[in-house]
């Protein structure tokens, strides 16, 4: 990109003009973080959103669910709403989320990301159900 190039919000998209125009929706940044947010170890989910009603209806993942973007001009503050596996050490979770979504959607969009606020809605603890279930599945494998 050369010097001339700005960026442009419109209608919930990033326009970059000079002499291309490329668009980058809100959706897209999202789906950029939520990728990462799904590569940290300690994270059991996302919470959050109407994704869960999108997801049921049409039988895709959503993997901007839980994800809330808001991009200015030439920057982007991105809030993570997640569940973390009962164990892991919330901290470094966090860290992690926040080093990998940063340096995602910025190498993917060229955005300077200012924030990743990261907020653990719950913890998910390993019930004597789903216990049972993983071990069903093992002898079932075998």
């Amino acid at each position: 990109m050369d010097e001339n190039n700005e960026i442009v919000e419109v209608e919930e998209e990033i326009t970059v003009q000079g002499n291309d125009t490329i668009k980058i929706s809100n959706e897209a940044v999202a789906t950029y973080a939520g990728i990462a947010v799904s590569e940290v170890s300690g994270v059991y989910g996302m919470s959050g959103g109407f994704a869960g009603i999108t997801e049921a209806l049409s039988g895709k993942k959503n993997l901007a669910k839980g994800i809330k973007v808001d991009v200015d001009e030439k920057s982007a503050k991105i809030d993570v709403n997640i569940i973390v596996e009962y164990g892991a050490r919330i901290p470094d979770v966090a860290f992690e989320i926040q080093t990998g979504v940063k340096k995602s959607v910025e190498n993917m969009t060229g955005l300077k990301v200012l924030e990743v606020n990261v907020h653990v809605q719950g913890v998910h603890a390993i019930t004597d159900k789903e216990t049972a279930e993983e071990q069903t599945e093992n002898k079932t494998e075998e």
